[in-house]
């Protein structure tokens, strides 16, 4: 199955069952859709670190610096991005290892610097306005909407809306084929704005979480699952019962959410993302996570203040 994404063509590869079949090149044996924790580690190990004089007293980096903890709303059931391994309780991946790294580049602990909150996406904006994470890091979409809400640094990510369909599913090949569909996404996502311009004529339902609407489609409560492309690509390749078909027919660029009233939280992060596309801690977290069922080599983050679609 061939899918595009960040403008290159990636292939998912198609060893979704066997053990260790998911590994690119050099990577250690995992089970698909998980992470190798010791090549991970490692990565964020070695990703940079602030002097801590460049850290104004009483900014927004110095309380996380002087408490020792990063505290990050992120979800926990999503392969490659943020997946909770249920033996031991640590959540890995794409946006995990992010979290993690800015942690390290504040506080200059190697490991154990998170406190995760399990964040959804309706309650990612009231986390940040009451206090209760410093950072949300959970492929939020950036939207002139929830821009008046929070700020959001970055991006970091470019991906797009795609179209999840049972792996037998022969009728749905891009966007105008959900009209007359039953549609399953995730409630408050951009998702749903998207699909109401680009299939008017779909049935939409909603659900909190990514696993749920994958299940809809499993079992043919809903005859596909709209969302990030990423994500989708994710949850196939560890489940052969469905498949990702067409293109993205949206643009969406995700964004680390941080606190609206406190200026020096987005430049002290946008400053930080630089530092790890410059020095290649990005992209080798990329190859650990996402590249591990996409083939080639990372993909060129996108320019910090650009978003995709506007």
């Amino acid at each position: 199955m061939i899918v595009r994404a960040l403008g290159v063509l990636v292939t998912v590869v198609s060893c979704v069952v066997a053990l260790g079949g998911c590994a690119d090149s050099g990577t250690a044996h995992v089970l698909p859709g998980t992470t190798d924790t010791e090549r991970y580690d490692a990565i964020i190990a070695n990703s940079p670190v602030a002097d801590p004089a460049s850290i104004t007293p009483g900014s927004w980096a110095d309380k996380i610096r002087q408490r020792g903890t990063l505290k990050v709303g992120s979800g926990d059931t999503t392969p490659f991005f943020a997946l909770r391994d249920p033996t031991t309780g640590r959540v890995t991946g794409f946006d995990a290892g992010l979290a993690e790294m800015l942690a390290h580049y504040i506080t200059g602990k190697p490991m154990n610097a998170v406190a995760i909150t399990p964040a959804h996406v309706d309650t990612r904006e009231p986390l940040l306005q009451n206090g209760t994470v410093d950072a949300v890091v959970a492929t939020y979409s950036i939207t002139p909407e929830r821009a008046t809400k929070v700020a959001f640094a970055g991006p970091y990510y470019s991906s797009g809306d795609a179209i999840m369909v049972r792996a037998g599913d022969g009728a749905i090949h891009g966007v105008s084929d959900l009209n007359g569909k039953t549609v399953a996404t995730q409630a408050n996502s951009t998702a749903v704005l998207a699909l109401q311009r680009a299939a008017p004529a779909a049935h939409l339902v909603t659900f909190e979480h990514d696993s749920e609407c994958v299940a809809a489609v499993q079992q043919g409560r809903a005859d596909a699952y709209v969302i990030d492309q990423v994500i989708l690509v994710s949850d196939a390749s560890t489940d052969p019962g469905v498949k990702v078909v067409g293109e993205p027919f949206t643009q969406e660029s995700y964004g680390i959410g941080l606190p609206l009233g406190d200026p020096t939280a987005k430049a002290f992060v946008d400053e930080w993302l630089q530092k790890i596309y410059v020095t290649g801690s990005w992209a080798k977290l990329w190859k650990a996570t996402l590249g591990t069922v996409v083939s080639g080599s990372a993909p060129t983050p996108p320019a910090i203040g650009s978003v995709a679609g506007s």
